[in-house]
Order: structure tokens, then sequence, then C-alpha cells
């Protein structure tokens, strides 16, 4: 389980949110739960959770399913409870750095 596997989301909200990707450090492996993000159909992506001209909502395709990343309903699941291993995002892994580096970007206005 690696940092920016993509997982198949087994919970209730599955048809707007088909996946999860996981966000931890593998420094952090040993804990029983993992950091993830859902990628939301991008149909289903709140239009206030969007900011324009932001980096906060990176598009992938999975499964060939269009999807956006959604950090701001990022939260902490049980290993066990993540569903079957469905891809990597690993070679957009700067695209979700920069994505949770703007979530956490300091505001001052």
């Amino acid at each position: 389980m690696g940092q920016f596997d993509v997982h198949r989301n087994k919970g209730a909200s599955k048809e707007d949110i088909p996946f999860v990707v996981v966000v931890q450090s593998s420094l952090f492996d040993g804990y029983g739960r993992r950091l993830v993000v859902p990628l939301v159909r991008r149909h289903a992506l709140p239009k206030q959770s969007s900011i324009h001209g932001s980096r906060l909502n990176p598009v992938f395709k999975i499964k060939g399913v269009d999807v956006a990343l959604h950090p701001l309903d990022m939260v902490a699941v049980a290993r066990g409870d993540l569903g079957e291993v469905a891809g990597s995002l690993s070679d957009r892994g700067q695209d979700i750095t920069d994505a949770l580096d703007e979530l956490f970007t300091r505001s001052w206005g």
C-alpha cells in the first residue's frame, strides 16, 4: 500500500466518489490507518470547493472515469476498509502534492 495508490471506494458514496488516493507517506506504514483524498467524478465535484485558477482539484482518468481530487474531504481510513487497488497516481504525485500545498497555504485575506 504505497503513497499515491488509488483504491476503489467501498462506501455508500461510491457512485459519486468511485476512488480514493492514499497521500500518507510510507514513513507511517506502521499506523493502522491511511490518510486518503477522495477522487470525485468531475460532474459531482461541489462547485464551492473549487477555486477558479486553483491547483486544488487536478483531474485524472482512472479506469476510464474522469475524476477530480477533492482534498477538502480528506479523511483517515482503516487499512482494512480500503477497497482493492485500482492503480497508482505516483506519476502525478507532484500534482497531488501541489493540491495539498494549496490547501495548507496560509491566507491573509
